[in-house]
């Protein structure tokens, strides 16, 4: 089951950077994430972080330490013209809509990470963005160097050949008649289980009524970052232990060229819809989105390693398409 993760987050918040900094396994306050040694100041622009846990991961500060408003109108340019206006709501997405839904999680890590005393949240926000970016942009074939404008677009995509409704799950997400489980949000999700889940999660009955997506962009990007933060199945990593560089491949991740980094970020969302393909423009408007952000924020490309992490597209897929859904 797509999202679906070996331990479900509760209505007591469990914490995602935890033991180990795994996904999933303690409650908050739990003694697991122990205080250690004392952390310097990393940079002036964030310097919050003060204890290492866990040995070697970090969870402080806010995401508003390190990303501007100004930062984020540089990036979506165009997200309130009258080009996006003819697509959907205008100034739908905004920055404050964004800070909000990442409030949320960044007690889970989610753009507040230290690996080894270095600060990993600006290049995780630069990454998410980058995805949302290009799943939401109004711009397709995108073949020059440049990232869209058009980005922040649209926040849904029907399909009128489909509901997305999987009966297998009919027991613990049932299918609400005449509701379509299509695409929605700023890193959209599909078919009623997800629905279920994130709304389990947030709070929100989103499996009777999937249309608060579309109409409440907070809520549009906690969706997003859920589907970020949680891993598809059991014994694979998220987006987000792969950016920050939490994850460490076993032998068989090691012989399909599966490494931590942005470029897993995109076989864990994607799998061969754009990995393993060899190089490909869908894989290529994703990275140019990523460098073009890291850029705003400030920084060095140099820092985010060889192409082989950057690309996926000498990788084995985590998830075939055949056997899940986008």
């Amino acid at each position: 089951m797509e999202y679906k993760c070996c331990a479900l987050l509760t209505t007591a918040l469990i914490l995602v950077m935890l033991v180990n900094c795994n996904a999933l396994q303690c409650a908050r306050g739990s003694t697991c994430c122990a205080e250690g040694d004392a952390v310097p100041r990393v940079s002036i622009e964030c310097p919050k972080c003060h204890v290492l846990k866990a040995k070697r991961c970090c969870v402080e500060g806010a995401i508003t330490d390190c990303f501007q408003i100004n930062q984020f109108e540089k990036m979506f340019s165009n997200h309130d013209s009258l080009e996006v206006e003819s697509h959907a709501n205008m100034a739908f997405w905004d920055y404050q809509s964004f800070i909000t839904a990442s409030a949320y999680f960044q007690p889970y890590g989610f753009g507040t990470t230290y690996i080894n005393r270095k600060f990993t949240g600006t290049k995780e926000v630069a990454a998410f963005l980058a995805h949302v970016a290009t799943k939401t942009s109004c711009v397709y074939n995108v073949t020059t160097k440049e990232p869209s404008a058009s980005s922040l677009c649209h926040y849904k995509k029907t399909n009128s050949n489909s509901y997305y409704c999987d009966e297998q799950y009919k027991n613990t997400y049932p299918c609400t008649s005449g509701i379509a489980y299509y695409s929605r949000g700023a890193l959209p999700i599909y078919w009623n289980y997800n629905y279920g889940e994130a709304g389990k999660e947030l709070d929100v009955d989103l499996l009777n009524h999937p249309e608060y997506i579309e109409q409440n962009a907070t809520l549009a990007f906690q969706v997003a970052i859920w589907r970020w933060m949680m891993p598809i199945k059991e014994r694979q990593p998220s987006a987000h232990e792969v950016i920050i560089d939490y994850w460490k491949p076993n032998k068989n991740a090691t012989l399909g060229k599966r490494v931590s980094g942005f470029g897993s970020t995109m076989n864990i969302l994607y799998g061969d819809l754009v990995c393993g393909q060899g190089d490909n423009e869908s894989m290529n408007n994703i990275i140019a989105h990523y460098l073009y952000y890291l850029d705003l924020m400030g920084v060095n490309q140099e820092e985010i390693g060889p192409n082989e992490v950057l690309s996926c597209a000498k990788q084995v897929v985590f998830n075939p398409f055949s056997s899940s859904s986008p």
